[in-house]
Parts: C-alpha cells; structure tokens; sequence
C-alpha cells in the first residue's frame, strides 16, 4: 500500500474531525497514513511536509492552516516530485496550475452560502411572525468564520445577497468573527443580546459550531421556550446540529459532506501515489480546475435523513 502522508489544519475543529475519521476510514485497504495536526499554525505544517517528505510518503494530502501557503507546501512536493492533494481549504487557481501533480478536493465555495440564503428565505416566508417590529426587514447578526478564509468570505456574502435577491430587505446588526469556534460565539452573541435584545431577529453563522454558541447563549436569555424563537441557520450539518435542527431550535443548516470530502481526498491521494490517473476506479468527477467538488445540500427538519445518512457511511 501507498504511504500518504496528511495534515489537517486542527484536530480539534468540529467539522474537521470528522473528514479526519472519514480519511482514516478509507484509507484502512487503500494507504499507510502519516497523520498530523498542525494545530492552526502554518509553521508547523510546514515542518510536518518536510518530515513526510523525509520519510518518503509517495504523495501528500494537505488541509491548509492558511490558503495563501500553498505556494510553500507545493514547491515542497514539486521539488521532490511527489503528487499532493489539497482539501477543505482551496489554493488559488494560479497555485493549482503552477504544478501538473496537484489537485483539490471540496466545495463550491459560494454554493453553502446561496443555499443557506434560501433556508433563510424559505423561513422566514413561512414565519411572518418572526418579523418582530412588523418592518418587513430581518434584523440580523452574523457570526463569520476565520477572516480572509475564502469559506468565511463567501458565506458572508452570498447568504445576504441571495436573501436580497429574493426581495426580502436585510438589516445588519452586527458582524464579528467567531473563528468558527462555539465558545468564542457564545461570548460574542452574549454581549450582542445585552446590546440589541429582542431587537435581534435573525441568527446567520458560517458554520455550526459557531450557532451552537449562539444557542448556548441565547438559551441562558429564555429562548428555545414556549413561544420564545429565534432562528439561528448555520453551515456543515455536523451531529451536534443535526440533533438542534431536530428538535426545532435551529432553522437549518448546510450538509458540507465531511465523509465524502475525507474519502474522495484519500482515493485521489493513493491513486497518484500509485501513478494512477487521480479518479481512476472511483465515481468522483474532476473539474477544469483540477477539483472534485462534494456538493453542498440543504437540511432541515423534512429531510433530517439525509444529514444522518451522511454520518452513517
């Protein structure tokens, strides 16, 4: 079998353990795996390439810490002609194309915020109830992900102005960084409720850890009782969300597929390990930009059954 050598930008990242479990489920009769995590430093995953690469890994799976570092980590590999993967965290297209031995496995990256403005507008159309102060504008709050990420951006973007682009008028309270994370999203969100209060119509975080702090913080102030609402979307479906979405304390969410993210990276990553055409023998497409793209979908409480099949490969 094939030596792979992986990082993943931080273990302890919700959504991220769970690429990590899918990759480590793959790759059992498909490649040796040297497993690293770079603990949200670049420097550090750095140094990790360099040691996969002494000990002769036949290709590289990498989970960026920073996007911009791709140029770094391919000269790496170029130098020494080992094929690498990228995954979760895309390189621009002029780092993809410098070298014939790389390719990216993810998302379309507008793709979760277009469909999470839909959620949002499906919603609130079905809720006029939610409309507090009766203006016929959602008052919002935004939990964004890691600045400059391209995720982060995007789904900032794109889930506001799909919002608009279905008519509906969008009042910005508030915006902060979260940094994906659920504690840091709980102190935010609780200073914004001591702020706005029930002025507050409209929880929109890039990603399920972050609503989960917001839930935390909103639950401490009554919500999520009798009458009391607030909707809260978010972005992956991870478990811990499935489960709120369940119940009716979140809206919905976004399925970013974390299994098939980690076995598409681990198939591509041991196929040209093994001097194989990347999707050789595997149902993945490749794009014109050397990607396979693991489309997004919307969840919700009427097809909850599908985020749940997701985490039972």
């Amino acid at each position: 079998m094939p030596l792979v050598g992986v990082t993943i930008y931080k273990f302890d990242d919700n959504f991220m353990s769970f690429v990590r479990r899918a990759i480590e489920t793959n790759a059992e009769d498909k490649a040796k795996l040297i497993l690293n995590d770079s603990q949200n430093d670049q420097a550090k995953q750095n140094e990790q390439v360099e040691m996969m690469i002494s000990k002769g890994v036949d290709s590289l799976a990498i989970n960026l810490v920073d996007p911009q570092a791709a140029s770094t980590i391919i000269e790496k590999a170029k130098n020494e002609d080992i094929p690498l993967v990228f995954f979760n965290k895309e390189p621009s297209k002029e780092d993809m194309t410098s070298y014939d031995k790389c390719w990216f496995v993810g998302t379309d990256t507008p793709a979760a915020a277009i469909i999470q403005g839909e959620v949002i507008v499906k919603s609130w159309k079905e809720h006029p109830e939610w409309d507090k102060n009766g203006d016929g504008v959602i008052q919002y709050v935004m939990l964004k992900g890691e600045p400059g990420h391209p995720d982060a951006e995007a789904r900032t973007t794109y889930s506001i102005k799909t919002v608009e682009e279905n008519g509906i008028e969008t009042e910005e309270l508030e915006i902060q960084t979260g940094m994906w994370d659920t504690v840091k999203a709980k102190d935010i969100v609780d200073a914004w409720y001591a702020k706005h209060g029930d002025a507050i119509e409209f929880v929109i975080c890039n990603n399920d850890a972050m609503a989960l702090g917001a839930i935390a913080s909103l639950k401490a102030e009554g919500y999520f009782t009798g009458d009391k609402i607030m909707p809260i979307v978010g972005v992956d479906a991870i478990p811990d969300a499935i489960v709120q979405i369940e119940e009716g304390t979140m809206v919905g969410s976004v399925l970013n597929d974390a299994t098939n993210q980690g076995y598409a990276a681990v198939d591509l990553a041991a196929n040209v390990a093994l001097g194989k055409d990347p999707i050789d023998g595997t149902n993945w497409n490749l794009d014109d930009t050397k990607a396979v793209r693991v489309p997004y979908v919307a969840i919700t409480k009427e097809n909850i059954q599908v985020a749940k099949d997701c985490y039972g490969k």
